[in-house]
This record gives structure tokens, sequence and C-alpha cells, in this order.
């Protein structure tokens, strides 16, 4: 199945945006997420980046070892962090970095090859930031409210996370996922899919749905209704995928607008940023209720 899409380049456009801000809020009360198309990057330079995450995950073991994430660390070259003894284990390898404009994070675990590695993702968060800006607007307009109250959570100072993902084809995909059930924690998630595998596959009406994905989109994610997603593993194709997690300043409480507040939509979730919910596979939104 193939997840809404929407125009960018519309949303930002009179008088056009007023359809496609129909359009966008559909998306999200159904899906929680939608493609992005007309987002201002090119065809060729999605491709440049999704042929670098190729290149750095086929280097030889060695080299990427020189940029393992240290113990209790979320930044650097590794696998699914341990923070359960009941969860299991992602079949994946990642590579987690922090790519905040004001916060390059640690440098020394920057991969050096592909030589052009920090250079392409530099540019790309710096192209996503951009389309943050434009899809929290359209989000509020979209509700009817003041274009900026969005923006205004998040803070300016809110922070940019990417993780590449290669999803090793799996002998046994009957017994592991690539990326279990979760529900993101950040504002947005911003995944450049691969062009050719699928394995992103959302829950909808409790039943789980394969997402076909547009090569030149970029995947979308809220947490508009805390939708669950997982990457399943298959015994063919190996698979990669980028995914940017913009989240708020860290002393940001994030709660609902105060323009959907009122007698007859009363507040029915308490202010709060992020919770512990990912390893259990549900919903962070769940624990938000007050």
């Amino acid at each position: 199945m193939v997840a809404p899409v929407v125009d960018l380049g519309l949303l930002a456009s009179l008088p056009s945006a007023a359809g496609e801000l129909f359009k966008l809020n559909s998306a999200l009360t159904s899906w929680g997420c939608f493609q992005a198309i007309n987002h201002g990057m090119s065809s060729s330079f999605l491709s440049k980046v999704r042929e670098l995450m190729k290149q750095f995950f086929t280097l030889p073991m060695e080299e990427k070892q020189k940029y393992a994430s240290p113990a209790d660390d979320m930044e650097g070259y590794g696998s699914d962090m341990v923070l359960s003894e009941q969860q299991v284990l992602d079949w994946n390898e990642r590579l987690p970095l922090i790519v905040s404009l004001e916060d390059e994070g640690k440098l020394n675990i920057w991969p050096q090859k592909p030589e052009s590695f920090r250079d392409t993702v530099q540019e790309y968060s710096v192209k996503l930031q951009a389309i943050v800006d434009v899809v929290l607007k359209a989000i509020a307009l979209s509700l009817n409210l003041e274009e900026n109250c969005f923006l205004d959570q998040v803070g300016e100072r809110g922070k940019m996370y990417t993780r590449l993902n290669y999803y090793a084809r799996c002998p046994r995909p009957d017994l592991v996922y690539s990326l279990k059930p979760h529900a993101d924690g950040s504002t947005l998630t911003i995944v450049l899919p691969d062009e050719e595998v699928q394995g992103l596959q959302f829950l909808k009406v409790d039943q789980w749905i394969s997402v076909s994905t547009i090569p030149e989109a970029v995947l979308i994610n809220t947490r508009y209704n805390g939708a669950l997603c997982r990457v399943v593993t298959n015994t063919t194709s190996d698979r990669i995928s980028v995914a940017v997690f913009c989240c708020p300043e860290e002393e940001k409480e994030i709660g609902p607008a105060d323009g959907l507040i009122n007698e007859e939509t009363p507040r029915l979730y308490k202010k709060i940023f992020y919770s512990d919910y990912y390893q259990l596979g549900k919903r962070p939104i769940e624990a938000l209720k007050i």
C-alpha cells in the first residue's frame, strides 16, 4: 500500500496551499505519516546520500569498528542497544550521529570513509531543517492554529539525530525484526527509504500494512497519532535507510496546543516529551494520558 503523498511546494504557496493542507490533515489523521514530494532535494542528491550509506556499511568490519559506539552512548557504529533483559535484539547495523547545526556531536566517531561522508550528511541535515519548518507550520495551519505554535514548542535549539540503518538479509525472518515495533519519540522523523527493497510497516486498524514508497520522496512520520511501525526482515535482499529524528530542546515541555483546548475538547494529555515505551513496542502517547 502506498502511503499518502503531500506536495511540500504547494504547502508553501498560495492559493494552492488550502487543498494541500486538507490532504496533509487527512494523511496525518488516518496514517500519522506521509510521503513528501517537491521537497527541494534533487533525485541525484538523494541517490548520493543512499550510495554513501551503502559504501560505509560495505567497509571491512575493522574499519567500521573505528567508529564504534562507546558504552552506554547512543552515538557511533554498532547494533541494537540492550535496554532490557526482556527485549529481542534487532537484526541490523546502525550508525547514529548528532547532526544539529550548533552541536556536531563527537567528531571522532564520524566516519572518514567514504571521504565525502561528513559533508554530505551535514548538507542533508541542513536541507531537512527547511522541511521541518514547512511541515510544522503546515500542521498548525491545518488545525487552524497560529502558524508558529509548534515551532515555538520545539524551540530554536532543537536537535537532529540521524541513524543510518543497514538491514542484512536474514535466514530466519520469522524469528526477528530488522526493527522491532515502536513509536518514535521525536517531533518528526524523516526517513529516506531504500529505493528498491520494502520492509517498513505501519499498524492500521490492528493490521500491519507494508508501505510502498516513491524513490524521490521522503517519508515523514509524526507524533500526530503515535502510529506504531516496524521493519521486517527478508531472506533475499539487503536494505538500507536513513532516519533523521527532529527533537525539541531538552528543557522544552511538549503538550497539547493551547488553541485546541476548550470546554468541548478538554486537555486529555500531560505535558511531557519522551517516555521509555520504545522497547516495549507501545506508543509514547499512551504514557501521556491524564
